[in-house]
């Protein structure tokens, strides 16, 4: 495909029939199902009870933004495009999107769950909707990223992943939060499967796992406007695991591993950049890092990120390079950050004064380059 304009970063709410379609028999009984809840919108149960939290700002795509719900919307009045691969592109192609990478939603869960099996059950009945249904409409354009097991065992871990690259997987998703910190030992072999498949590891700043006590955001309830704290705050999370694994030595033992953090947008990449090489410089002597790469080397190159309407990151790419190398553009539909449906307003407002090939690279070609769509 020519692609012109890839979003690196869109999202699904996982069709009703999911679980009890593609979950193995003797789990159908148990299966998560939409249910109406308390504030009259649906959203998924996984034990049976009405659901907590409902359909809202993870499907709000098309409203404009003084109707944005925090929840109560019901699978009626979101689009079908949250849950349907023809629908989702259809909407794609009125906003002028060639392919879009998938991300979860529901199906994190699966992370949290106590009961393991039932819980791999899930994380892998999900997968298969994913690949089998959702994306099959068209796998050129819809790139899906399936869920890996990061807490179950190595074993299992290498496993999946090995089960889903066989379906065609170009990318796969990790929790933001896992048991292991991904700068531990532990992980190297999953470094080694995916750089050789090769697979693209994504993590989508702070979705999937569970959170540590004291290192979350606060709850929405703490404070008011605490909520809208935690929106912007998510932006900065990329520094600390991007930090982590370029010290660490990763990508330098592993030159073709590609690792990208979603909506975590740009302008903060080149101050990070220059910290990064200055610190390690400075303190290199005494700190003995495993590292003997300037730290900047492998921005763009196995680090990237998906960026919005981020008009700072846009004006740095303008000045530098490096910065355009690393950058996917998205839209993050259906949530409450989209740019759909005014996808190509915002591309005209944000590349003025970008030249054709940085231009090119940031709305597709380093989408291109970073899932292996060529």
């Amino acid at each position: 495909m020519d692609y012109k304009v890839i979003s690196a970063d869109n999202h699904i709410i996982e069709a009703p029939h999911t679980f009890t379609t593609y979950l193995p028999k003797e789990y159908r009984d148990r299966a998560p199902r939409i249910l109406r809840g308390a504030d009259g919108g649906d959203g998924w149960s996984f034990d049976g009870k009405p659901p907590g939290k409902t359909f809202g700002l993870n499907a709000v795509a098309g409203r404009p933004f003084e109707d944005y719900k925090a929840s109560g919307l019901t699978v009626d009045e979101i689009l079908p495009g949250n849950y349907d691969g023809a629908a989702h592109l259809k909407d794609m192609d009125a906003d002028g999107v060639d392919a879009a990478t998938i991300y979860p939603m529901a199906s994190l869960t699966s992370y949290t769950l106590d009961d393991r099996p039932f819980a791999l059950a899930i994380l892998r009945a999900y997968n298969d909707w994913l690949l089998d249904e959702f994306c099959a409409v068209n796998p050129r354009r819809l790139i899906g990223l399936p869920l890996l097991p990061v807490d179950d065992g190595m074993d299992v871990l290498l496993a999946e992943l090995e089960r889903v690259a066989a379906k065609g997987a170009k990318g796969a998703f990790l929790p933001y939060w896992s048991e292991r910190p991904y700068y531990d030992s532990y992980y190297e072999p999953l470094w080694t499967a995916a750089e050789q498949a090769p697979v693209t590891l994504c993590i989508h700043r702070t979705m999937g796992g569970k959170e540590p006590a004291g290192q979350a955001t606060p709850r929405p309830e703490a404070a008011a406007g605490v909520n809208l704290a935690g929106i912007v705050q998510r932006f900065f999370t990329g520094v600390a695991p991007f930090s982590q694994l370029t010290f660490t030595g990763v990508f330098e033992r592993h030159p073709g591993l590609k690792f990208v953090d979603a909506e975590v947008n740009f302008g903060w990449l080149r101050f990070w950049a220059l910290m990064m090489d200055q610190e390690f410089e400075r303190q290199k002597h005494w700190a003995n890092p495993p590292l003997h790469t300037p730290p900047h080397e492998f921005i763009g190159k196995n680090l990237f990120v998906s960026v919005l309407d981020d008009f700072v990151g846009f004006e740095d790419a303008r000045r530098d390079p490096l910065v355009a190398s690393a950058a996917m553009f998205s839209i993050d539909y259906p949530h409450s950050g989209t740019l759909f449906p005014k996808t190509q307003q915002y591309i005209a407002e944000l590349t003025p004064g970008l030249d054709d090939d940085r231009k090119h690279a940031i709305l597709a070609g380093n989408a291109v380059r970073v899932f292996n769509l060529a």
